[in-house]
């Protein structure tokens, strides 16, 4: 009987184990359709039609791209509150059908502001989307197992961009823009029924391997008034403002400063993001790896974002080369490093917060990702429009990854033990 009873007990570890994993794996995957349907308008707006079409300056191209993360922004505690108060399943499903039909509906705007506002709205419809998930996988995955989860969960924002440039391209360039809006939108909606039959819902309360690793429960006041998430807020930033300028100006980078076809910038963007999303999975693994043997997971997974940031810096270079090969090297090269940092950034801000607060940390992190989606277009359109090339835009990438270097060494540190 008791042999009977403990393979039974094993046979169900194993079943709610993989349970979870297919939980990421979809995870994953909804992060990638989220990112295509971000992306997409990156190569709508370097499309000879939708140019002709919307009549847009670089400057107009700048502020519709942040368009999205205005919403999304603004969105990010209040969307944190919403799962730690109703979980992270169901309010996920809702939000993704929401923000599908409205890339859907992106085929039929007839204007700049309708455009502008139908970008704000798929903002509104996304912003539960990091939030749940990270509250989903902390709430299922213990310490030791997390840098992977984040790994395979964040390499979704990393393959969705890369997916998206490639398949934004051909469809536009197959059936125009209005159709590449549409096709997207529709597609996108066959992610609800395998999420809604197969995760596991998440409950009240952290899972036991979880909450092993959780950091003590703190007031909310207490945890906005630490130097921890402020040096996590500018860290964070710092990251996204580098991710959004390739993901809203690198294909019209390649295409005008570079002189490659649109389907060409689509490739290299692809390359760079996949290069990326590659490099978070092996930097979370490799970082586990490393914690699992038993050394400090905080000064661990601070190494390993601050290796991806440094390496990330190298794109500074690009446009001073002549050489275009090299100058896509220098690209790919500086994007796929900083994914050293990708799953890394995220778990050390889930070590070193309660458990309890998850969503809503998750929330004030993702709305200085945001921001960054904000400021970084349109600051690139205009440096770009008064200096009649790429070299300063760059140079404030630099500026802004050293500014997440100096917060990851002085501001985000275990804290100190009476």
């Amino acid at each position: 009987m008791t042999i009977t009873d403990s393979g039974g007990s094993a046979r169900l570890r194993a079943k709610l184990g993989a349970s979870i994993w297919i939980g990421v794996w979809l995870l994953a995957l909804g992060c990638i359709i989220a990112y295509v349907d971000r992306v997409n308008l990156s190569f709508a707006v370097i499309d000879k039609d939708f140019k002709n079409f919307f009549q847009i300056s670089n400057t107009e191209r700048g502020l519709v791209n942040s368009a999205f993360f205005w919403s999304y922004a603004a969105l990010q505690i209040p969307a944190g509150w919403v799962v730690d108060r109703y979980g992270a399943k169901y309010p996920l499903a809702i939000c993704f059908a929401v923000w599908s039909g409205l890339t859907a509906f992106t085929a039929f705007t007839t204007g700049f502001e309708t455009l502008f506002a139908v970008r704000l709205l798929l903002g509104v419809g996304e912003a539960l989307m990091h939030p749940a998930s990270m509250r989903w996988i902390r709430y299922h995955i213990g310490e030791q197992r997390r840098g992977i989860a984040i790994g395979i969960y964040m390499s979704g924002s990393k393959f969705g961009p890369a997916i998206g440039a490639t398949l934004s391209a051909l469809l536009i360039q197959s059936y125009g823009w209005r159709a590449m809006f549409l096709i997207l939108g529709i597609a996108g909606l066959l992610w609800l029924l395998p999420w809604l039959v197969l995760a596991k819902n998440d409950g009240g309360t952290v899972a036991p391997a979880a909450a092993a690793s959780s950091a003590p429960d703190a007031p909310m006041r207490t945890l906005l008034a630490s130097p921890i998430l402020l040096g996590v807020i500018i860290g964070t930033f710092s990251y996204m403002y580098f991710v959004y300028f390739c993901m809203t100006w690198m294909p019209a980078y390649l295409q005008e400063a570079r002189g490659l076809s649109l389907s060409a910038s689509g490739f290299y963007t692809t390359f760079s993001f996949a290069g990326m999303a590659v490099m978070s999975i092996i930097g979370g693994l490799a970082a586990d790896w490393i914690i699992e043997r038993g050394n400090d997971a905080i000064l661990v997974r601070k190494a390993f974002t601050i290796a991806g940031f440094l390496l990330a810096s190298t794109e500074v270079f690009s446009p001073l080369l002549q050489s275009l090969n090299l100058a896509l090297i220098v690209s790919i090269f500086s994007l796929s490093g900083l994914g050293l940092a990708t799953a890394n950034y995220w778990a050390l801000t889930q070590t070193l917060i309660p458990g309890n607060k998850t969503g809503r940390i998750v929330g004030i992190q993702n709305c200085a990702a945001s921001v960054a989606g904000i400021v970084a277009p349109i600051i690139t359109g205009w440096l770009v429009q008064h200096t009649g090339g790429y070299a300063a835009a760059m140079e404030m990438v630099l500026f802004f990854l050293a500014c997440g270097i100096a917060s990851y060494v002085f501001l985000v540190r275990a804290p100190s033990k009476a």
